[in-house]
């Protein structure tokens, strides 16, 4: 069930709704706290698994629902009569295999986004490079390096940096990815993929704002975690562990063996660094021949508790510290940021990893052997089937969906599209006790918005920004856990009251960059009466699945005005009705 700790108790609406009801922002405000009030009444509440062996099936129009809800970011005007008509178990098959679906539209969308073909290298040298140098004058207008160096002055530093044009400041390259999901999202055919892809870099989560990340993540997303979501998890596994970007994030590429567990130096080494102690010696100075750093257990702790075995997956502090020892010496290149195993500091000794024993003298091999233990290991299968069913399901798993998947998992050796195709066969998947239970994501929300009322948009920095205002930054995720799929991350009044704001400003053609015809949506004779209005965009926006009490909600904000049959534009209450039925809690549900 949704925890509504932090949202307002009954009296506080009550008090809101009085002193607020006859504006615009008190509109949301209202509707935000009728959603908040309700978090723990089944207006949003999480359906509890099923308590008995029955199921009790959707229609076939509600088994379309759940699949565009659920293996999609919603139905589009009319989709679900294209669903009905392709046949529900057929238009799922194609989601299944994304290949066979054509998707010629999409490339058009996203060609003025040329950061998402660059690679890392050409990311840096564009965007971060300049920058970097930007601000060394800064700091060598300052601090001159040596007296032979002749730099900028401070002014002359600061004016190089603001002459950087915006378009190719670092941020630009976060922004553009994110643009793309919007866009992906909203308009690709290849629906499910993007749910999965969404879903996938969650669970391996990085954190686009941390450094070299900024450069380094547009690549993890296209080359590492979109060609595989449909193969073996062990393969999506290993591919993200060698991936620069996590391996940037959770700080193994600096994570380095004890000097005492080191491969002996070669001996031309060891008589360089002879001779650079002598040196050191005679000269009084101080060479450092040491490397700096030490183990760092982050991405070996994540690696377990988030990436496979779960946080109650059985190991121990001792299997944290040796799998970090085990994946000392898994770097970055020095030019290009590529992967690249450091042998040198690579911790040779023996080491013990969920009872498997390395010998003593091992390489990069230990470390692909572990993390192919871990991806077919009953616990990461059960962990992955968990997290699947959350996303997909319910918010409370139940516990037979999870079993039936982690089997599928283990059998097919990691097989992904097998094991997404098991939890969609489940008989629960259909059954109506989970229709529409569970609460959208922000990211989720937009995109289903944007489907809803046919609008098109650029997905450029407006929407980013009121995606970003809900509580979820695309790629901006601070803790490796990545965003939540449960709704109690997201039912608290602050989010809701943005997600209004969003549904009203949408619907009113108030977002730059983003473009709607509402009065296209529902026949002119209609759009001529408030109250038709009302009940025609309820069905097309949200298949007519409002309840008397967010009807009544809503019918108290609208004025009565009937607008000339032949100027059904003349009815501003349009845009009005729709936004709040966008706002309203049945639309905030998938």
């Amino acid at each position: 069930m949704v925890r509504t700790g932090n949202l307002p108790d009954a009296g506080l609406v009550r008090s809101l709704m009085a002193t607020v009801r006859n504006t615009r922002r008190g509109i949301a405000l209202l509707l935000a706290g009728t959603l908040s009030a309700s978090a723990g009444s089944p207006i949003l509440a999480v359906p509890a698994a099923p308590r008995t062996a029955a199921t009790a099936s959707m229609s076939s129009r509600e088994q379309a629902l759940q699949a565009l809800n659920r293996l999609a970011f919603g139905p589009r005007p009319g989709e679900v009569d294209r669903v009905l008509e392709m046949g529900v178990s057929r238009w799922i098959d194609s989601q299944l295999a994304p290949e066979t679906v054509a998707d010629t539209l999409l490339p058009a969308r996203l060609q003025n986004l040329p950061t998402l073909a660059m690679s890392s290298e050409e990311i840096f040298n564009v965007y971060e490079k300049p920058v970097r140098d930007a601000r060394r004058q800064r700091r060598l207008a300052s601090s001159p390096a040596s007296a032979n160096e002749i730099p900028m002055t401070r002014e002359e530093a600061a004016e190089a940096q603001e002459k950087i044009a915006p378009e190719k400041r670092p941020r630009r390259v976060i922004e553009e990815l994110s643009s793309a999901r919007v866009l992906r999202a909203a308009y690709s055919e290849r629906q499910l993929n993007e749910v999965l892809v969404d879903f996938w870099m969650n669970h391996f989560n990085v954190y686009a704002a941390k450094g070299l990340d900024r450069v380094l993540t547009t690549s993890f997303e296209r080359d590492v975690v979109r060609p595989r979501i449909w193969g073996r998890f062990e393969d999506l596994l290993l591919a993200t562990a060698k991936s620069p970007a996590m391996l940037f994030y959770l700080d193994n590429a600096q994570s380095v063996a004890d000097p005492e567990h080191r491969p002996p130096v070669p001996a031309r080494a060891a008589a360089r660094r002879a001779a650079a102690e002598a040196m050191s010696e005679e000269s009084g100075t101080v060479v450092r021949v040491v490397r700096r750093g030490g183990l760092n257990e982050n991405y070996a702790r994540e690696l377990m508790e988030l990436h496979t075995l779960g946080v109650d997956g059985g190991y121990t502090q001792k299997d944290v510290t040796d799998l970090a020892r085990v994946l000392t010496g898994w770097s970055l290149e020095r030019e290009g940021g590529g992967f690249v195993f450091r042998e040198r500091v690579h911790d040779i000794g023996a080491k013990t990893v969920l009872g498997h024993t390395f010998s003593a003298g091992g390489g990069i091999e230990e470390g692909e052997e572990i993390i192919r233990r871990l991806a077919r290991h009953p616990a990461t299968a059960r962990h992955i089937a968990r997290q699947l069913v959350e996303r997909f399901l319910s918010d409370d798993p139940p516990a037979a969906v999870v079993d039936r998947v982690a089997k599928k998992f283990l059998a097919t050796d990691g097989d992904l599209r097998q094991t997404v195709r098991a939890l969609i066969e489940s008989p629960e998947f259909f059954d109506r006790t989970f229709y529409r239970g569970k609460v959208k994501s922000p990211f989720e929300y937009v995109a289903s918005a944007i489907r809803a009322t046919g609008a098109e948009t650029n997905g450029r920095v407006p929407v980013l920004k009121q995606i970003a205002q809900m509580g979820e930054p695309l790629y901006l995720c601070q803790p490796p856990t990545g965003y939540s799929d449960a709704a109690s991350a997201w039912v608290n009044t602050g989010s809701l009251v943005s997600r209004l704001n969003f549904a009203l400003a949408l619907s009113a053609n108030k977002l730059p960059g983003t473009s709607v015809d509402i009065a296209r949506l529902i026949p002119a004779a209609d759009a001529a009466d408030p109250a038709r209005s009302l009940e025609a965009l309820a069905k097309v926006l949200i298949a007519g699945d409002l309840t008397p009490a967010t009807r009544a909600t809503i019918a108290k904000q609208l004025e009565v005005r009937t607008a000339p049959a032949d100027d059904p534009s003349a009815n501003t209450q349009i845009a009005l009705i729709a936004g709040l039925i966008l706002g309203s809690p049945e639309f905030q549900k998938q």
